[in-house]
């Protein structure tokens, strides 16, 4: 432990000092990001100019799901930015020096391409929901915020492990699948509530690619305790499950590896 947490220690001194010496470019990714975001909830905004519910849901409710759909995402985006993996590390090969290395694998992958401006968004959307618990008059128990940070930790989880099993298909063929933008798009779903989607989109959210625990079932528990406090509870199971799937099969597209050739 005490090494890995010098080996990131070093990662973020390294990070701070590449950003310091073009600060310019990294407010940049912080704005572009920020913009990102914030043009979704405009799109939420405008939706709520013209009907009162969505669902059952109303605008603040809605706006508190989206804020916490930012939290998990943000933190995990940050330290988990593996886009152009199959490009990098496969096509050209530079697998075979991080195998080399005495840090496991998949870590030295994820400190070598993380991105602490991501935190941003984490930061944006925590402010989003506490704008929206004002409004919406919550009560706040005292383990709530251990709760909340339960919830996030299980919600991470299931990003690393559906985003894990998808970048270690690139083990196992020749050129990028192009999987990973569908993903991604797919995700978004779950900064809406679940019960305005069919039964098949529905199930597909929950069960198969469960994004509805990183948005709306967690973020549920605190608007509806009553009907959905013990389903969102599931979230951090769901992840572990998911991302021990994850690592599954990351270790055995590893294994399988044997280097990009000649």
């Amino acid at each position: 432990m005490a090494f890995y947490t010098g080996l990131v220690l070093d990662y973020l001194k390294n990070y701070m000092k590449t950003r310091l010496s073009y600060r310019s470019d990294f407010w940049i990714e912080v704005l572009s990001d920020l913009l990102f975001n914030g043009l979704n909830l405009f799109f939420i905004l405008v939706v709520f100019q013209h009907t009162q519910l969505i669902g059952e849901w109303n605008e603040q409710q809605v706006l508190f799901v989206y804020g916490y759909f930012m939290v998990p995402f943000g933190i995990f985006s940050a330290f988990f930015s593996l886009w152009g993996f199959t490009e990098r590390y496969i096509v050209k090969g530079e697998m075979d020096r991080i195998l080399t290395r005495p840090a496991y694998n998949l870590v030295q992958l994820m400190l070598e391409n993380m991105d602490p401006s991501s935190l941003f968004s984490a930061l944006t959307g925590f402010l989003i929901m506490m704008y929206s618990w004002s409004h919406l008059g919550l009560t706040l128990s005292w383990y709530d915020p251990l709760v909340l940070i339960v919830l996030v930790a299980g919600s991470i989880m299931i990003y690393g492990g559906i985003y894990i099993f998808f970048i270690a298909t690139s083990f196992f063929s020749d050129s990028p699948t192009g999987i990973l933008p569908l993903i991604y798009n797919l995700q978004n779903y779950g900064r809406y509530p679940m019960t305005i989607y069919n039964r098949l989109l529905g199930f597909l959210l929950t069960w198969v690619l469960p994004f509805g625990f990183v948005g709306f079932f967690p973020a549920a528990y605190f608007l509806d305790r009553a009907n959905w406090g013990g389903f969102a509870l599931l979230t951090p199971l769901v992840g572990l499950v998911f991302l021990a799937f994850g690592l599954t099969v990351w270790n055995i597209g590893v294994k399988r590896y044997r280097g990009a050739g000649s």
